[in-house]
């Protein structure tokens, strides 16, 4: 089975605005921009022979205020830029309740059987506290940015920057499987 590394999209593979105490995604393709030092990043991990693959939470597709085209141009704007293997979305409002979305597994369990990963030897990047939920919840090792939305709950490792969560990858991938820190 194969390694993959899942990457929280908004904030992380792509730019976000801040408003107060919260980050703002972008709903249109005019305001989707790409964080240009992911593009090599995620080179990087594809180069180790890592399956790599965006996921996010869209909530604004189900409350009407995200189209599906705009998304999907988003999307392929983010593919064209980084040789991404699959990006995975979560269409849902909280209120649906859903198993697909973050912090639920539903995404890493989608990946996992899309691209036959060993969820036990996988990653999760991510700047928020939801992703660190669904990679405990999926047994898979969760890499956290410093970010006012990292909460307080479980994760792997508390990294810097998105730089500093590929090396540590890299270097777990050298030396075997994950030791929790």
């Amino acid at each position: 089975m194969k390694v993959g590394v899942f990457i929280e999209r908004d904030g992380v593979l792509n730019k976000v605005r801040v408003e107060g105490q919260r980050q703002v995604t972008p709903l249109t393709a005019i305001e989707f921009e790409v964080n240009p030092e992911a593009v090599s990043l995620v080179k990087k991990l594809r180069a180790a022979g890592l399956v790599v693959i965006a996921t996010s939470n869209q909530p604004g597709l189900s409350h009407g205020h995200l189209s599906r085209r705009e998304l999907d141009r988003m999307n392929e704007s983010l593919q064209r830029a980084m040789p991404l293997n699959d990006i995975l979305i979560c269409p849902h409002a909280e209120a649906d309740r859903c198993p697909c979305r973050k912090p639920k597994p539903g995404l890493l369990i989608e990946g996992k059987f899309k691209w036959q990963l060993d969820l036990e030897r996988s990653f999760v990047i991510s700047d928020k506290w939801q992703d660190a939920e669904a990679a405990r919840a999926a047994g898979c090792t969760s890499l956290i940015l410093r970010s006012p939305w990292a909460g307080s709950v479980h994760h792997d490792f508390l990294l810097s920057n998105f730089s500093a969560a590929v090396d540590k990858i890299l270097q777990l991938q050298v030396s075997g499987p994950a030791v929790v820190a």
